[in-house]
């Protein structure tokens, strides 16, 4: 659409996107690898808003829009939209996703252990100053290097708990993966299907995901859940050869998980957790808790917005929100000048209104008696 308000027309919008590349360094290969390298975490949150998993092209995007999130992202899902369908990925197994983090807050000790995996948590939030000095960024004290745990050391935490009775064993549905609905290919229904449900939270914009989920952690919501289990794996994706039908390996991809578990005041006397799910595509540890409070507070009857499932799902699609947001910079000259002459024509009804009506009485305006006194009048001079 051009921008028809612009003096110049299509030279000056050319001109204006000419200008914005000249205030931004080159797109060169090695400008994306260096990206790529740099900024993971922003990649991965990038790629899940996305649903395209490809650090390569995630970098791209960013560096083309000058680290706009809201822009790469609509980059990239308008990439993602040309590219064909090819086949259908098994449905993962989580019992042999490699896990690289995994901690609880519900209990110090779980079967496998506590993972810290690469974090910084618990580091001081402190600038390396030094890096502006050329400095070698180096570590005082390097972590020893340690491999990674077999999937079979680290069960998941709902296992044992359903074997404990804590959680209600509903079983595991096997679903083929050409059955399960795909929300970039359908319409956002409400109520949204378990899969949809999920599938938007997934691509859903973090900052937006985390305003809601903090309404509820802080007490406008009806639940305030503890984490049950948080994961940072890598995950094997899986596909049948379309000749052969034989399986084979695609390569690994990165996923984030999140459960949290709670009680609902009007089923607390059934005896077990309720469940609060959410994954995302990368390491996104912040949706996936925030995710999951919703998740959970999507099936409470109360009426706050954060319970309702249009309203969650619906305003924190980034591409849709951004979009409509930055539509207002386009013209809307016609239809502000509709509503300047609705307005100067009741200004204009209400002057005549007044000009017609009869003088009414007025009242004298009482007058300010001198003093006798020297000193100056206190209500003057306040």
């Amino acid at each position: 659409m051009a921008y028809v308000a612009a003096k110049g027309g299509e030279e000056a919008i050319r001109a204006a996107e000419a200008l914005f590349h000249q205030q931004h360094a080159p797109i060169t290969r090695e400008a994306i690898e260096v990206f790529q390298k740099s900024a993971p975490y922003l990649i991965d949150r990038l790629m899940g808003e996305a649903s395209l998993y490809s650090p390569e092209l995630a970098a791209l995007a960013l560096a083309q829009t000058g680290g706009d999130l809201s822009e790469a992202v609509l980059t990239l899902r308008a990439y993602r939209s040309t590219l064909p369908r090819i086949g259908y990925a098994e449905v993962l197994d989580e019992t042999r996703m490699r896990a690289l983090r995994r901690i609880s807050a519900a209990f110090e000790d779980i079967p496998g252990g506590q993972v810290l995996g690469p974090s910084l948590d618990y580091s001081h939030r402190l600038l390396r100053l030094d890096a502006l000095d050329n400095h070698e960024d180096t570590l005082d004290d390097p972590a020893p290097k340690a491999s990674a745990p077999s999937p079979d050391q680290l069960p998941f935490l709902t296992t044992w708990q359903k074997k404990q009775g804590i959680l209600r064993d509903t079983g595991k549905e096997v679903i083929p993966p050409q059955s399960i609905p795909d929300l970039t290919r359908e319409p956002l229904l409400i109520p949204a299907p378990r899969a949809h449900r999920l599938q938007a939270l997934a691509r859903a914009d973090t900052g937006g995901v985390l305003s809601l989920g903090y309404a509820n952690m802080r007490g406008y919501g009806g639940i305030h859940p503890t984490i049950n289990e948080l994961r940072l794996s890598k995950a094997r994706v899986e596909m049948q050869h379309p000749e052969t039908g034989v399986p084979f390996s695609a390569g690994e991809v990165k996923v984030s998980q999140a459960e949290v578990v709670s009680t609902f005041s009007e089923n607390q006397a059934d005896g077990h957790l309720n469940v609060g799910y959410c994954a995302t595509l990368g390491w996104n540890e912040v949706k996936t808790i925030a995710g999951s409070m919703l998740d959970m507070a999507m099936d409470l009857p109360m009426p706050h917005p954060s319970h309702t499932e249009e309203y969650v799902l619906y305003h924190t699609e980034i591409v849709e929100s951004s979009g409509f947001c930055i539509h207002y910079k386009l013209p809307h000259y016609v239809t502000f000048a509709s509503l300047l002459d609705n307005l100067r024509a009741v200004q204009k009804a209400s002057s005549t209104a007044e000009a017609s009506a009869p003088d009414a009485p007025t009242e004298s305006a009482p007058t300010h008696q001198p003093t006798t006194s020297n000193k100056p009048d206190r209500d003057l001079a306040s």
